[in-house]
C-alpha cells in the first residue's frame, strides 16, 4: 500500500532546511507532494520558486498554487475549510503524513486526516529562514541551494582592450573570493571556428556559449562571481572586427560592476591577439569606454602597476559586497539568471472555495 506525504510552503526562497525536510519526507513515504503556494506581490516570482523545487526534488510531485487566498487563520473565518478544499482538489488521494517545521502542521494534518511529522522545528541543523536569506543572502550563502544562488549573485566583469590583464585579474579575484572565475570564450571559440572573416552570427554564437558557460559556473560560485569579458565587450569586438554594432550583443544583461583595465601597460603578443598597433589599441580602448558610458553601467577604472591594480579591484569588489544583495525581482524577466518556461497557471479556486471566500469577505 502506497503511503503519501504532503509538504506545504512558500519557499521564499528554498533553502537547506526546506530541502532536508523534503528529502526526509521522500525517504519515509512512497509518494511526496510539495505544494508551492505563492502570491503575485511576493519578492520572488512563484513560477520560478516552483521551477527551483522541481529541479531540487526531481522525485517529488511539485504543484504550484498562485491564487489570492487567505494566508493566516486570522484573515478569514473559513480559513481551514478553504485550504482543506484547495488541497483536496490538488491532492484527491488520502494524505498519510504532513511534514513541516512550523506549528501549523498539526492543525493541517488534522484537517486532512493525516499524521503530523515535525521536522527540526528549532532549526538546529540549519539555523536559517527565508526571511534571513532575503535580508542578507551573502551571510547565509552556504544554506542557499545551488540553483537559487544566481538570483542573489553579483557579477564583476574585467573589461578593456587586448593585453590589459583581464584574464589574470578575473582569476586573481576568483581566488581571493574563494570560487571559480568565468573564463573568456573567444580563444576557445576561435580554435574551432570555420576560417574566414568574422560575421555577426559568429559573435552572437560566441556570446551565447559564454553565457551558457557562466550559467553553469554561477551555482558553484559565491555571492560575487568574477568574469573575464562578457557580451558587452563582445559588442566592442563587433565594432572593431565588423565596423558596425550588433544590437543583440549590446542588449544582453549587464554585470553589477565593470572593472575597466587601463591600457597603459605593454602589449604582449601571444599569437592570438588582433590589434597590436598603438592606433588600433587606442581605438579599442576608446570603444570600451564608450560602450560603458553609453549603457550606464557601474564602472571602476583599474590602473597602475599590477599590485596597484589588484588593490583597486579588490577595493571596488569590497564596496560592491558591502551593499545589499536584494535579488533580481526588480529587473526585467530577460535579465533573470534562470530562464524557465512559465507553466500554465493553476485553475481558479473551485466554486465551493470561492463561496467560502465570498462569505468571509461579506
Amino acid at each position: 500500500m502506497t503511503t503519501r506525504g504532503f509538504v506545504l510552503g512558500k519557499f521564499l526562497p528554498p533553502h537547506a532546511g526546506h530541502l532536508t525536510m523534503c528529502r526526509m519526507a521522500a525517504a519515509l513515504v512512497g509518494e511526496l507532494t510539495v505544494l508551492v503556494c505563492t502570491l503575485d506581490r511576493e519578492p520572488i516570482p512563484g513560477w520560478l520558486r516552483a521551477a527551483w523545487m522541481r529541479e531540487l526534488l526531481p522525485g517529488a510531485r511539485i504543484v504550484h498554487y498562485d491564487q489570492e487566498v487567505p494566508q493566516e487563520p486570522a484573515e478569514h473565518p473559513d480559513f481551514w475549510p478553504i485550504w482543506r478544499k484547495i488541497i483536496g482538489e490538488i491532492h484527491p488521494e488520502p494524505v498519510d503524513f504532513v511534514f513541516g517545521s512550523e506549528p501549523y502542521i498539526a492543525r493541517l494534518a488534522q484537517e486532512l486526516g493525516a499524521r503530523p511529522v515535525p521536522v527540526d522545528p528549532d532549526r538546529r541543523a540549519f539555523p536559517v529562514s527565508g526571511q534571513a536569506i532575503r535580508q542578507n543572502p551573502a551571510a547565509h550563502w552556504r544554506h542557499i541551494p545551488a540553483p537559487v544562488r544566481p538570483w542573489y549573485q553579483k557579477r564583476v566583469v574585467t573589461f578593456g582592450a587586448e593585453s590589459t590583464g583581464k584574464s589574470v585579474m578575473a582569476e586573481a579575484l576568483a581566488q581571493w573570493l574563494g570560487g571559480p572565475a568565468v573564463p573568456e570564450m573567444g580563444r576557445t571559440y576561435e580554435d574551432v571556428r570555420t576560417q574566414g572573416d568574422w560575421q555577426a552570427a559568429h559573435l552572437i554564437e560566441l556570446a551565447s556559449r559564454h553565457e551558457a558557460h557562466r550559467a553553469a559556473i554561477a551555482p558553484e560560485a559565491g555571492p560575487v562571481l568574477a568574469e573575464d569579458t562578457d557580451p558587452l565587450l563582445t559588442s566592442v569586438w563587433a565594432r572593431m572586427l565588423l565596423g558596425a554594432p550588433v544590437p543583440w550583443l549590446e542588449a544582453r544583461p549587464k554585470a553589477d560592476l565593470y572593472l575597466l583595465m587601463d591600457a597603459n601597460v605593454p602589449f604582449v603578443q601571444d599569437g592570438g591577439r588582433y590589434f597590436a598597433t598603438d592606433t588600433a589599441r587606442t581605438q579599442f580602448q576608446a570603444l570600451c569606454v564608450e560602450a560603458l558610458d553609453r549603457t550606464g553601467v557601474r564602472v571602476e577604472r583599474v590602473t597602475g602597476d599590477w599590485n596597484a591594480r589588484e588593490a583597486q579591484a579588490r577595493a571596488a569588489v569590497e564596496r560592491l559586497m558591502a551593499e545589499p544583495f536584494p535579488g533580481l525581482w526588480e529587473r526585467p524577466d530577460s535579465e533573470w539568471p534562470v530562464h524557465t518556461a512559465r507553466p500554465q497557471p493553476m485553475p481558479r479556486a473551485s466554486a465551493e472555495a470561492s463561496r467560502l471566500l465570498d462569505r468571509g469577505s461579506g
